[in-house]
């Protein structure tokens, strides 16, 4: 389960968006977990990974960085991991599709508080146990995409590698 969702930009950490769970009783423990997430974005520099996951007691907190901007949700222990990468990038996509000529002109925090009805319906979508399959299909290909990608470049950077090493010894000898 998804409970907390924070959109943040890094350069100053100033919240764009958030969502939390609605329930009263996880309300209070939650808030906790917030001002976290916020601290974490506020500790964020260009040079962070861009994704990561977080164990924080009995929940974890993914991030993904893009564009300047930090996505974070927080979740419970059992919540699949490529789903809530899945998610991140659903909600990335969406935001940035939408607000990309705002965001670092903005000034005051949650200034995109209207985008909190895509947050829901999007957590609806993930948190429903039918649209795992399809979301875990979807995730496996992207990665084996992304695979492919960095296998192709490891070659290339060998065989430049070896190109450079002939040569040197050719000069050798």
């Amino acid at each position: 389960m998804i409970y907390l969702t924070l959109i943040a930009r890094v350069a100053d950490g100033l919240p764009l968006a958030a969502t939390i769970q609605d329930d009263e009783q996880l309300n209070r423990e939650i808030f906790q977990y917030q001002n976290q997430a916020k601290a974490l974005v506020c500790r964020m520099t260009p040079t962070s990974p861009s994704r990561c996951s977080l164990i924080a007691g009995p929940y974890l907190f993914h991030y993904l960085l893009d564009r300047g901007v930090c996505y974070i949700i927080l979740t419970d222990s059992q919540f699949s991991r490529t789903k809530a990468f899945a998610f991140l990038e659903a909600i990335q996509t969406e935001f940035y599709g939408k607000y990309y000529q705002q965001i670092q002109t903005v000034s005051r925090p949650y200034a995109f508080l209207d985008f909190d009805h895509i947050i829901h319906k999007t957590q609806k979508i993930y948190s429903d146990s039918r649209s795992s399959n399809l979301s875990q299909l979807n995730v496996a290909l992207q990665d084996v995409q992304r695979i492919m990608v960095q296998n192709i470049d490891d070659v290339l950077q060998r065989g430049e590698a070896l190109s450079s090493k002939f040569r040197f010894n050719e000069v050798r000898f």
